[in-house]
């Protein structure tokens, strides 16, 4: 069974939380990937960025659904999802609109549990961490290139 370290790429592409949103639009496209682990000034991955994060800040705001009951108003979702989504559109660097909430496997992950990771998460761009140390990433390419080539 082929594993993360058989299909990651090995040099890593990163950004940092001060990296503009426009640079990181041009990295994406002139690197041809859809994503970047982004790390600290220690080089410690926090984060990762993707298109997706980018086209995000593009889209219409959405106002959270209120119900009125007499004289008072009653959210039925969060008002701190609208807060986070407004923060995120505003944002300007990669620490704005980045995930924080970092998804990671290791070199020995099986290629089904990554592609069980990506599609049931909805992730892009996979991290391959060995314990605190960045030693490749995953992308959904590296997925259908693994699979065209029939492994």
């Amino acid at each position: 069974m082929l594993t993360a370290k058989d299909i990651m790429t090995h040099n890593v592409i990163t950004v940092t939380p001060h990296t503009s949103a426009r640079e990181l639009a041009s990295l994406l496209l002139e690197k041809k990937i859809s994503g970047a682990p982004v790390v600290d000034e220690a080089g410690k991955v926090i984060g990762v960025v993707t298109e997706s994060d980018l086209i995000f800040q593009n889209k219409k705001v959405h106002l959270p659904t209120a119900v009125a009951i007499l004289d008072a108003f009653f959210f039925l979702e969060s008002p701190n999802k609208m807060e986070q989504e407004l923060k995120k559109m505003a944002g300007t660097k990669v620490g704005d609109i980045c995930s924080h909430s970092l998804v990671s496997v290791t070199p020995e992950t099986e290629l089904e549990e990554l592609a069980t990771l990506m599609a049931e998460k909805k992730i892009h761009t996979l991290p391959v961490m060995d314990g605190d140390i960045l030693v490749g990433v995953i992308g959904k390419s590296d997925i259908i290139r693994t699979i065209a080539r029939g492994a």
